[in-house]
């Protein structure tokens, strides 16, 4: 799961790049500043909150997700050297340790 500050870091950076794309068709089309500015702040500061709550709602919903193999497994603060053994095991057995699908 993505972190708050993350969906916030990620919506503020694709607004922008909304801002320069909108602020330029305005001005092109209305020759004005100020109704450039009016029209991209209104537009943009809307999109902004709808954008984080959008990614929100798609980190809450599993479809197409891939669980990492481990995900089911309790952690401990300190595995033991039986742990790092048994998760090696079981990674083998999933012949996971030959596929590039997860992040570990």
């Amino acid at each position: 799961m993505e972190s708050h500050s993350r969906s916030w870091a990620k919506s503020v950076t694709w607004r922008v790049i909304g801002i320069v794309i909108l602020g330029g068709i305005s001005y092109a089309i209305t020759r004005s500043w100020a109704q450039t500015t009016v029209i991209t702040v209104i537009f943009h500061s809307l999109r902004l909150v709808l954008y984080y709550y959008h990614e929100r709602i798609w980190e809450r919903i599993s479809w197409g997700k891939l669980k990492h193999p481990l995900a089911r497994f309790p952690v401990k603060e300190d595995l033991t050297v039986q742990d790092y053994e048994a998760i090696g095991k079981f990674l083998e057995e999933q012949n996971c340790l030959s596929r590039p699908d997860y992040e570990i």
